[in-house]
C-alpha cells in the first residue's frame, strides 16, 4: 500500500468558534466522515480511503491538528469533545452530507460519539475503535497506569518546553507511541513518520495537539468517573466497534460493558492489530464502513 498522503489539495471549512478545519474530500456515493486519533492527523486514513471507491469520503484534521486552525484558547471550551463535535457537525452541514457514516479512531471515537449524542439524526451509523465508554475505574489500576502516564505528562507545561518546536524531540516522542502501541508486525513507514514530524514540530503545533488532554480534570479522571446511562438513554445510532486484540492501552476485556451504552451494537475483535487499526488493518476498517453504509441505506429505504 502507498504510504504517501492521498491528497495534496486540502480544502477548508468556514470557521466554527473561530476554527476552520482542513479536510480532504474524495469520491462520490454514500457519504463517510473519518476522524483521526492522537498522535496523528487526517493521513491516518490514507490506506482506508482507496478502499472506499463508491463513497463520498471526507477526512478532516481536527481542531489543533494537521493543517486545521490552532488557537491558544481555553481547552475546556474550545478543544473538548463537544467543541470538536461542533466543528465536525459544521463540516457535515456545510458540505451538505446526507447522514454520513461517521468513523473514529482513538480521540476521534470520543468526538464521533459527541457528534452522535448531539445530533443522532445527522449520522447514519458509527464505526469506532477504542477508547469507548465502559472502561470506568479500571483505568486507575496499576497495570493501566503504567501505560497511561502520557495523559498526565501531556497536561504539564513542561511537555511544551521539552518538545514543542523541536523536531528531534517530536520524532522521538511520536516514534515511541507509534512503535509501542502498534501490533507486533506493524512498523510505521518512515516517510509517514517524517510527515507527522513535519506537522507536529511546527512552533505551537505540538502544544495545540495536547489541548485535548488539558480539558477539565484530564482524560483519565473523566474515564474513571464515567457511569452507564439508564437503558432507555443508551445511544441509538447503530454502532460497529472494532477492538484490536493487541492494544496495550485497551485490553479486549474492557469491551464487556459496551452494551450498557449502545442500544444497537456490533463488536468485532481484530486479530494481529494493535492500537492503530486504520493503518494496521485498513481493509478491516474499510469493510466495516462499507457494511455500515449498506445497512444504513437499506434501512432508510425499507418500507
Amino acid at each position: 500500500m502507498s504510504s504517501r498522503p492521498y491528497s495534496q489539495h486540502v480544502e477548508r471549512t468556514s470557521a466554527i468558534d473561530g476554527f476552520r478545519l482542513a479536510y480532504d474530500r474524495i469520491g462520490a456515493g454514500t457519504p463517510v466522515v473519518l476522524l483521526h486519533g492522537w498522535p496523528s492527523d487526517r493521513t491516518e486514513y490514507r490506506d482506508v480511503v482507496p478502499l472506499l471507491p463508491m463513497h463520498d469520503v471526507v477526512v478532516p484534521d481536527l481542531r489543533g491538528f494537521g493543517a486545521s486552525d490552532k488557537h491558544l484558547e481555553d481547552p475546556s471550551t474550545q478543544y473538548s469533545a463537544d467543541a470538536q463535535a461542533r466543528s465536525v457537525i459544521g463540516l457535515i452541514e456545510e458540505l451538505k452530507l446526507d447522514r454520513p457514516v461517521l468513523g473514529g479512531h482513538d480521540i476521534g471515537s470520543r468526538i464521533a460519539l459527541a457528534v452522535a449524542r448531539r445530533r443522532p439524526d445527522s449520522i447514519r451509523e458509527l464505526v469506532l475503535t477504542p477508547p469507548l465508554p465502559g472502561i470506568g475505574e479500571r483505568i486507575l489500576s496499576a497495570e493501566a497506569q503504567r501505560e497511561f502516564w502520557y495523559v498526565s505528562f501531556n497536561q504539564l507545561r513542561l511537555a511544551d518546553e521539552l518538545i514543542d518546536g523541536k523536531a528531534d524531540a517530536v520524532r522521538a516522542f511520536l516514534r515511541h507511541f507509534w512503535s509501542h502501541w502498534s501490533g507486533p508486525d506493524f512498523v510505521l513507514a518512515e516517510d509517514h513518520l517524517d510527515h507527522l514530524v513535519s506537522v507536529y514540530s511546527q512552533p505551537g503545533a505540538f502544544t495545540a495537539s495536547l489541548a485535548w488532554y488539558r480539558v477539565g480534570a484530564g482524560g483519565v479522571a473523566r474515564i474513571a468517573a464515567e457511569r452507564a446511562p439508564e437503558p432507555a438513554e443508551r445511544l441509538t445510532v447503530p454502532t460497529t466497534v472494532l477492538w484490536p486484540e493487541n492494544d496495550v492501552l485497551f485490553p479486549t476485556s474492557w469491551a464487556d460493558r459496551l452494551t450498557h451504552y449502545f442500544a444497537d451494537l456490533r463488536v468485532q475483535y481484530v486479530e494481529d492489530a494493535g492500537h492503530f487499526i486504520p493503518l494496521e488493518s485498513p481493509r478491516t476498517f474499510a469493510t466495516a464502513v462499507i457494511q455500515a453504509a449498506t445497512r444504513g441505506t437499506a434501512a432508510r429505504h425499507s418500507p
